[in-house]
């Protein structure tokens, strides 16, 4: 470079006008977020483009601004989506990143763009439209994976397993009973999604800083431009809450929750000492140095990111737990969490609907190892109340019952009529057939039992819930 060539100047800050100084360069990679709200690009651009439509309906900026950033917008969202959009760490985040670009391109109706709003509603207003659409994503795959259960359940409404107490033999349950518990806990898991994304939708754009602005807007035209329910009432609110993120990681960790439970089940079935299920290959890995190792990596891995998922929660409380009104910078640590929240919630749900709808049931295993422990105790108990016994009495004679049977190591069924009656004169010929393990699950036949017809009754009730 000669003498003569003047230096670059590098493009200003947004707010620099105020500083003697530019910005240290580490603590410009300290405070960017371009990194990560990039991905808000899109809805950023929705947002900037009801805001311009509404400002030239109040005459705040001319029509003709109004075309040019219009244009301008069609051309960054090409950009943007082709990947050729040039991201630049010194314009911090997505929203100067896209006003630099559009001013680039449209001159001073770009610069126009921003009155009437500041950064602080804006990425209130764009987070908000990503998470509106991540629910919707998500609650559409809760849908998918309850469908795999409802499907595996229907093949297996009559399918005896041992239910379990404490991990201990409790009493005879259907596989197919026991699947539709998780479709019960996926479909309280929509219920929240829905019930958060009406907290969700509601239109902070117009708040500005955090009094809101001098000029003539129109905030629910913007609103039903955009989809939104209504505005938020308070422009303090509207910058600062972040409610709506910390009640979505609420609802996500519940989710993940479920799966824990449900990844901590498989695992267990899968082991060889239960055998009661088999996963696909494609969801294993095996071992380094034992070639006879089917290891259940996604279930235990999803098991690990529940912990990850709960943490981002903690995270978003911990952020919110001592600020101020209203926006304060820490509010950029709010993304990353909510961000990887989302997509580790929607990745686990699709692999999940995936690798249910593979699972295969050894169902002799499951029979068997209902067979043990006695699990029948209980409906002899219920026999001898129902022959007039009190119910205390009656456990009381069961349970003398089962600790001979252990004694001989057989089950009560083995001890025979003449033994039973010692226990209980009122033991008559028929109680083999409450001892039995279909006769104990066909007994329970009310709503929410296990009775095989009921397990298909609210198997069909479930169906026109996904509708």
């Amino acid at each position: 470079m000669s003498k003569n060539t003047p230096k670059k100047t590098p493009p200003r800050a947004a707010w620099s006008g105020r500083f003697a100084e530019p910005v240290a360069e580490r603590v410009q990679r300290y405070t960017a977020s371009i990194s990560f709200d990039k991905r808000l690009a899109e809805h950023d651009i929705r947002g900037s483009l009801a805001h311009a439509r509404m400002l030239a309906a109040r005459a705040v900026i001319s029509r003709r601004d109004l075309a040019a950033i219009e244009s301008g917008m069609r051309s960054i969202l090409a950009e943007v989506r082709s990947g050729k959009f040039k991201w630049s760490l010194a314009a911090e985040d997505v929203h100067l990143n896209i006003e630099r670009r559009l001013t680039a391109l449209a001159g001073d109706a770009g610069k126009r763009l921003h009155t009437a709003r500041s950064r602080n509603d804006q990425v209130a207003t764009d987070v908000r439209l990503w998470l509106r659409d991540a629910i919707d994503a998500i609650a559409a795959q809760l849908a998918a994976l309850q469908k795999a259960l409802l499907d595996l359940a229907e093949h297996h409404a009559g399918t005896i397993m041992p239910g379990f107490t404490h991990l201990q033999v409790a009493q005879p349950v259907t596989f197919g009973h026991h699947l539709m518990a998780y479709f019960e806990m996926f479909a309280r898991d929509r219920e929240r999604l829905a019930d958060c994304r009406k907290r969700v939708n509601r239109l902070p754009l117009g708040a500005a800083a955090l009094a809101g602005t001098s000029y003539p807007i129109d905030r629910e035209m913007v609103a039903k431009e955009l989809g939104f329910d209504g505005v938020c009432a308070n422009s303090l609110d509207a910058v600062s809450d972040r409610d709506f993120a910390v009640e979505f990681c609420a609802a996500a960790a519940l989710i993940m929750t479920h799966i824990s439970r449900l990844s901590e089940e498989l695992v267990l079935w899968m082991s060889p000492r239960y055998g009661f299920i088999r996963l696909p290959d494609r969801f294993c890995t095996g071992s380094s140095i034992m070639p006879q190792k089917k290891n259940p990596d996604v279930p235990e891995l999803a098991r690990g990111k529940s912990g990850r998922v709960t943490g981002h929660l903690m995270a978003l409380l911990m952020l919110m737990k001592a600020q101020p009104l209203a926006y304060n910078k820490d509010n950029q640590e709010d993304k990353e969490p909510l961000f990887d929240t989302a997509d580790t919630v929607l990745d686990t749900l699709a692999i999940f609907t995936d690798m249910v709808a593979g699972i295969e049931v050894d169902a002799g295993t499951m029979r068997a190892a209902a067979a043990e422990g006695h699990s029948t105790a209980t409906d002899l108990a219920d026999y001898l109340v129902k022959k007039g016994l009190p119910f205390r009495d009656a456990h009381e004679a069961v349970a003398r019952a089962v600790r001979a049977a252990d004694e001989r190591g057989c089950d009560l069924a083995a001890l025979g009529l003449a033994q039973l009656r010692q226990f209980s004169p009122l033991v008559g010929a028929d109680v083999f057939k409450v001892l039995t393990l279909e006769g104990s699950l066909a007994s329970r036949n009310h709503v929410g039992g296990t009775a095989p017809k009921r397990v298909r009754a609210a198997i069909k009730h479930a169906r026109k819930s996904l509708r």
